[in-house]
C-alpha cells in the first residue's frame, strides 16, 4: 500500500482538475470554430454558445470561492474575462455580435496557460 502525503494528494488533485479544464477550455474552441464555420444562427452555434455559458459559469463560481488557491489578482483578471465571455456570447446569442474569433482566441490562451 501507497501513502502520499496530503500535499502530494493536493498537488496531484490540482494537476488533473487544470487537465480536466484545460480539456473543456479545448472542447469549447472546437465547437466555437464549427460555430463560426455554420454561422451565428446555427445550431452549432447554439450548442457552442450553450458550452460556453456553463463552462465559464462553472469557471466564476469556483474562482470565486474563498478557497480558490489562486492568488486573488490572477482571480480576479480571470473573473473579468470570465464575465466578458459570457457577455459576448449573449451578444451572440442575441444577434448583436459575431465574434467568435474572440471567444476561441481567448478560450486558447487560457488553455495554453493551464
Amino acid at each position: 500500500m501507497y501513502k502520499f502525503s496530503y500535499e502530494e494528494t493536493l498537488s496531484e488533485s490540482g494537476g488533473r482538475q487544470r487537465e480536466n479544464e484545460r480539456l473543456a477550455l479545448e472542447q469549447s474552441v472546437a465547437m466555437l470554430q464549427k460555430a463560426q464555420s455554420a454561422g451565428p444562427n446555427s445550431r452549432e452555434a447554439i450548442e457552442a454558445i450553450f458550452f460556453v455559458n456553463r463552462l465559464w459559469s462553472f469557471l466564476l463560481e469556483d474562482l470565486a470561492k474563498p478557497d480558490n488557491g489562486l492568488p486573488e489578482q490572477m482571480r480576479a483578471n480571470l473573473i473579468s474575462i470570465g464575465i466578458w465571455m459570457l457577455r459576448e456570447a449573449e451578444a451572440i446569442s442575441n444577434g448583436k455580435s459575431q465574434n467568435f474569433a474572440g471567444l476561441i482566441e481567448i478560450s486558447n490562451v487560457i488553455a495554453e496557460g493551464l
